[in-house]
């Protein structure tokens, strides 16, 4: 139920409850839109606490540059529309600092796809999460923007030999040919890349007793360009004979 006002979700909580056997779980959607009405969402949280209601926080956030061009495609107004874009999405990160601080989950959504956002929820909370197969998501990406903010695991591969100091490489991606056979070129890396495989590939089935049904799996270098790419790329390889593996590069089409 999308922008119920939080005033009413305990209500709505004990009419779920009266439907016991008939609904297994139930989504609401939370957010500046309602208002004034929004002040009162710790209020109704602490009250499902105290009627010992579960629940979790799901936190949909992303980068500051993507919301103003998501705002700007789809030509909606901000909830916060007295102030400029940048101002109102700074506001807002205020407002909702205490709400992330509660969350359970969080999703980084700026380089998914409304495809791939639907696929990482439903991977969340399907009902048979502890029976499915554990999907693993491989990101690479550049540390001078950022760490994914969603990534369960991170490897850093800065220390690598870096195909950027190379002239005829510098412009190609670690999805060339080229930067690839420079990037396997070094010893250490075929080592780093062996020690990063039994990691994972020990880990993973622990995660999947757990219950845990997805994993994103994060490796790093500068720019997210060269050695990231062709680390995630192998990865992702080696790993998909054994797990469901998808393998996205976040940074790696940036300047």
């Amino acid at each position: 139920m999308d922008n119920l006002p939080p005033t009413l979700i305990p209500k709505f909580a004990e009419l779920f409850n009266q439907l016991e056997g008939k609904l297994n779980k139930i989504a609401l959607v939370s957010d500046l839109r309602g208002g004034a009405f929004f002040n009162n969402l710790f209020e109704a949280l602490q009250e499902l606490d105290n009627q010992q209601i579960d629940y979790e926080i799901l936190f949909l956030e992303a980068d500051d540059e993507v919301l103003i061009r998501r705002y700007k495609e789809t030509r909606r107004r901000h909830p916060l529309a007295h102030l400029s874009l940048p101002e109102a999405i700074q506001k807002e990160r205020e407002m909702l600092a205490e709400l992330r601080g509660k969350a359970n989950k969080f999703i980084d959504t700026s380089s998914l796809e409304p495809r791939e956002l639907k696929e990482r929820i439903a991977n969340l909370y399907e009902p048979d999460q502890r029976e499915k197969k554990m999907d693993i998501y491989m990101v690479s990406f550049g540390f001078k923007y950022g760490l994914p903010l969603d990534a369960d695991l991170v490897f850093d591969v800065r220390f690598l030999p870096n195909p950027h100091y190379v002239q005829h490489l510098r412009l190609l991606t670690g999805q060339d040919p080229q930067v690839k056979e420079y990037v396997w070129r070094w010893m250490v890396t075929h080592k780093y890349l062996q020690k990063v495989q039994d990691l994972l590939e020990f880990s993973i089935p622990h995660y999947t007793r757990e219950g845990k049904s997805s994993l994103v799996v994060a490796v790093g270098c500068t720019g997210g360009r060269h050695r990231s790419v062709a680390l995630i790329e192998e990865l992702s390889r080696l790993l998909g004979d054994r797990f469901r593996v998808s393998c996205r590069h976040r940074d790696m089409n940036k300047a």
